[in-house]
C-alpha cells in the first residue's frame, strides 16, 4: 500500500472539498460554500500563488497539502511555506503526511530558501511527525484579525 503524491486535478476538487471540511473541523472553522468554491479554483489556477498536492493511497485521495513560495529577504532566494497540511485518521502513520512534506521539500531543493509552517500548540499528533522531518525553530506567532 504505497502513498503517491501528485498535483490537485479539477477531478479532486469534490474529495478536496471533504476533506477540506474535515480539516476545518480539526481547528474548529466551518468553510462556506463560497469560500471552497474560491479556494479550489485558486489552487488550480496557473500562477495565483498557492498550489496543492494530493497524497493518494490504493487509488484514493488520502490527503492534501497546500503551499505557496516568496522571495527570502534572509538569502536572497525562495522561501517555501506549508499552509495546510492534512491526512484522513485512518491513514495517519503510514507515511502520506511525511510524503506530502518531502514533496514540497524537494521543490526547495536549489532556491535558496527553506519550508516553513506553523501548527498548533495542541496538535500533538501532527508535532510527532514533524519533529521527525523538521527542526523546531523559536519563532513565536502573532497575527492581527481584520
Amino acid at each position: 500500500m504505497t502513498v503517491t503524491v501528485r498535483e490537485l486535478r479539477a477531478g479532486d476538487l469534490p474529495v478536496w472539498r471533504e476533506l477540506f471540511r474535515a480539516y476545518g473541523v480539526f481547528y474548529e472553522t466551518e468553510f462556506s460554500e463560497e469560500l471552497l468554491d474560491r479556494v479550489g479554483a485558486l489552487l488550480l489556477e496557473p500562477g495565483s500563488g498557492i498550489d496543492a498536492l494530493v497524497a493518494e493511497r490504493d487509488g484514493a485521495v488520502v490527503g492534501f497539502a497546500h503551499y505557496r513560495s516568496h522571495p527570502d529577504t534572509f538569502s536572497g532566494g525562495r522561501d517555501w511555506y506549508l499552509d495546510d497540511l492534512f491526512v484522513t485518521p485512518e491513514v495517519r502513520g503510514t507515511g502520506a503526511g511525511r510524503a506530502l512534506i518531502e514533496a514540497i521539500a524537494a521543490k526547495t531543493e536549489g532556491t535558496g530558501g527553506s519550508l516553513r509552517w506553523i501548527t498548533a500548540d495542541t496538535n500533538e499528533t501532527a508535532q510527532a511527525l514533524y519533529d521527525r522531518v523538521a527542526t523546531r525553530t523559536r519563532w513565536v506567532t502573532y497575527e492581527v484579525r481584520r
